[in-house]
């Protein structure tokens, strides 16, 4: 069993919940992502996030990026991508369908950046 963490803005969570439902038709998978609909509990100021996304990259192996030009301004996101590298976990980069640019972010960290594929996503989760 992989234990996944999926970064993505809570905005954005479309997309979010098509590959959460691609790789759960695919692979036995933990999900340690952090969802709009289940984001650390109530009350939930910036160091109670902080410290729960902390956490949640700690237990997983794989940290998928969906790389839409807003993560060069998500901080949130930014701060994921920087923990999990720093934790040294296998960060794949998902470049949006049709999309020719990534931020420079996700060039400078991912370990492998895929197209928006469910084949190309699952295979790197598998690799």
């Amino acid at each position: 069993m992989k234990k996944i963490f999926i970064s993505h803005a809570w905005n954005y969570d479309k997309y979010y919940w098509t590959v959460h439902d691609w790789i759960q038709e695919e692979l036995d998978v933990a999900n340690y992502s952090i969802p709009k609909h289940d984001n650390c509990g109530d009350n939930l100021t910036n160091k109670k996030l902080t410290e729960c996304i902390n956490e949640q990259i700690r237990q997983s192996q794989v940290i998928i990026i969906l790389s839409g030009m807003y993560v060069g301004h998500s901080d949130w996101i930014q701060h994921e991508i920087k923990k999990a590298y720093d934790m040294d976990k296998y960060i794949i980069g998902v470049r949006p369908w049709g999309s020719e640019r990534l931020p420079q972010i996700v060039q400078d960290k991912a370990n492998i950046i895929v197209g928006w594929n469910k084949n190309s996503i699952i295979n790197a989760i598998k690799s």
